[in-house]
């Protein structure tokens, strides 16, 4: 399994149909509403050998509402 978040900025007004809909898509594990540069952080698990930046792509930028996305690869939990 991999691990990774994504930082999602949306267009103004926007936070909570991207979050909306990023829960009814269900594909994140954890959604957070953060401060900051980002207006969302989202927490996801995919299969090994799940292209990351595909998924990214495909699954989390065409939700109506997002502007920017910053994806954090992790490599280890402790």
């Amino acid at each position: 399994m991999q691990t990774f978040f994504v930082q999602i900025k949306c267009k103004l007004g926007q936070t909570y149909e991207v979050a909306t809909a990023l829960a009814e898509a269900e594909i994140a594990s954890e959604i957070y509403s953060v401060a900051g540069d980002y207006d969302i952080l989202s927490k996801f698990y995919v299969d090994d050998g799940i292209d990351i930046g595909h998924f990214v792509a495909e699954k989390v930028q065409r939700l109506p509402g997002i502007q920017d996305t910053r994806t954090l690869i992790t490599f280890k939990a402790f």
